[in-house]
């Protein structure tokens, strides 16, 4: 029996990838997916998503594979010749902000190249499809450190009530320090808003704060939630970069990101773009997360203070999502924070 809809998924053994491919099977798509476990190639033994594709394989029997680098121009323009896709994904990214810095040609031709292949496939293949972009709130450089902060015990927090929602879409792009990573990004997240306007395909950027969840193979340099439940579930050493400590970053997770570009699929646009985030309540700072993760796991955590920041980092930063729910009254957030504390935990201690 064929499927009605088709979709395609890049990073798919990766913590969105993965959850888009069950979110779409289970709704009845073909999902076919394309990662080449390059997460492994930047992280190494942590970043591997061979047990992530493993499981996929075995819970969508019906999922199709291919082992493809964004970066092939050929190899994409082919797969697309071959195949007419309704929605594509686009979850696939070197996300680090440390690892661009050494490896800053990787870093481009995955973010910035790799989305251009992806978009020019898609118009000249199946120009009606929409084009779901999972851009990052690095988009916006350091421009969020500018409002005005209040130190508290555990967090920072915006001084003016005015920002207390957190960061808009009108926050600026340029004239900041974003990190190689956040500027690659920057042209990846450009280019699928001209594709939009200036081709008029229906494509949106959504800027992830923290997107989490158990299926995240999480290493030091990307994964926050995960990496520090993680950590305190193995007895490793967690290292925290500057800022007391403090900082603040809303989570959301995956299951509900694939919702919400579900509701973009059924209500598209043209090149818009959204702040993509737990919001307020989803918040929590590095010495908060620590000292939940203690409590579940019911173990002591070794941390270590590196009185330096990571160049170009947040100190707070929570997604407002008034535009979301403005264009998507149908959707929210049901995945609370404790909520995804306890999913990770879980599977850590189901492993001991």
């Amino acid at each position: 029996m064929p499927f009605d809809k088709q979709l395609l998924v890049t990073g798919s053994a990766g913590l969105i990838g993965s959850e888009s491919v069950r979110y779409f099977t289970q709704m009845g798509w073909q999902v076919t997916g394309i990662d080449n476990n390059m997460r492994a190639d930047f992280f190494g033994k942590d970043g591997d998503t061979t047990w992530n594709l493993q499981q996929l394989q075995v819970d969508c029997p019906e999922y199709q594979h291919f082992s493809l680098d964004i970066r092939d121009r050929p190899s994409i323009l082919n797969l697309f010749s071959e195949q007419k896709f309704d929605l594509i994904i686009h979850a696939a990214a070197q996300p680090s902000h440390d690892l661009a810095a050494s490896r800053p040609f990787d870093d481009f031709d995955v973010n910035a190249v790799g989305t251009l292949n992806l978009l020019e496939s898609t118009r000249r293949a199946c120009p009606e499809a929409v084009f779901c972009f999972l851009s990052t709130n690095k988009v916006y450089g350091d421009a969020p450190n500018e409002l005005p902060l209040v130190e508290l015990e555990s967090r920072w927090d915006y001084a003016n009530p005015q920002d207390y929602g957190g960061i808009t879409e009108t926050c600026r792009i340029d004239q900041s320090k974003h990190s190689l990573f956040g500027a690659s990004k920057v042209a990846a997240d450009v280019m699928v808003q001209e594709y939009g306007r200036y081709f008029g395909m229906k494509t949106a950027c959504f800027r992830g704060g923290c997107l989490t969840g158990s299926a995240h193979s999480a290493a030091e340099l990307h994964g926050f939630l995960a990496y520090v439940v993680r950590a305190c579930a193995e007895g490793r050493e967690y290292k925290i970069y500057g800022y007391k400590g403090k900082q603040v970053r809303d989570n959301i997770h995956a299951s509900d990101v694939c919702a919400l570009l579900h509701q973009f699929y059924l209500h598209p646009r043209c090149g818009e773009v959204y702040n993509l985030g737990g919001g307020r309540k989803n918040s929590i700072s590095v010495l908060e997360a620590i000292a939940k993760a203690e409590q579940l796991l019911n173990k002591p955590f070794k941390t270590v203070y590196v009185d330096k920041n990571r160049e170009g980092d947040h100190i707070c930063y929570i997604s407002d999502l008034s535009k979301i729910h403005n264009h998507f009254p149908d959707w929210q957030i049901t995945r609370s924070l404790d909520s995804i504390f306890q999913e990770m935990a879980t599977m850590y201690l189901l492993q001991r």
